[in-house]
């Protein structure tokens, strides 16, 4: 290393922070699920399969919290 590393005394601003994030039991989203058959148009499945590749997550995941968001702003 060729930069030394100039310390100073200066005070430091620490403050807390709440905790904000979610328990790990709140992370474990574990529903019943129910096996359907569902005919999509090749235009939303093809939508729905490059998205999830380009997230990195299962298409038919991304189909069903999609679903999932549907019916929870529905009961609102």
């Amino acid at each position: 290393m060729k930069n030394k590393i100039k310390y100073s005394n200066e005070p430091i601003e620490a403050r807390v922070v709440s905790d904000f994030l979610p328990k790990p039991e709140d992370l474990v989203l574990k529903e019943k699920k129910i096996r359907v058959t569902l005919t999509l148009t090749e235009k939303s499945l093809d939508f729905f399969k490059i998205a999830g590749k380009k997230h990195g997550a299962p298409y038919q995941a991304m189909i069903r919290r999609l679903l999932d968001f549907y019916v929870a702003n529905q009961k609102a």
